[in-house]
């Protein structure tokens, strides 16, 4: 299974959402759907309707960026970054 690292921005927002956990998908999308499927509203907080990434959403497969079709390994590391600005 992939371990699979999320941003601690998502915490408050989904009760018992760990940092990190193990999931068996074969794509990021298929990643976020099983996400969607254990914490309802998961998808729509990662992707627009399309469907695609959030803008302000960064996914990275073993440290190269990723889409939602980009391949997961079972060992792979897949990292959910969501950048923050401000001023």
């Amino acid at each position: 299974m992939a371990d699979l690292h999320l941003p601690g921005t998502l915490a408050p927002l989904f009760h018992d959402l760990p940092r990190r956990l193990e999931i068996d998908a074969a794509t990021v999308g298929e990643a976020i759907e099983r996400l969607d499927e254990r914490w309802p509203g998961m998808q729509d907080r990662l992707c627009e309707v399309g469907p695609k990434l959030r803008a302000h959403i960064h996914v990275y497969v073993d440290r190269e960026r990723a889409g939602l079709e980009t391949a997961v390994g079972e060992h792979s590391r897949i990292d959910v970054i969501a950048a923050i600005s401000g001023g």
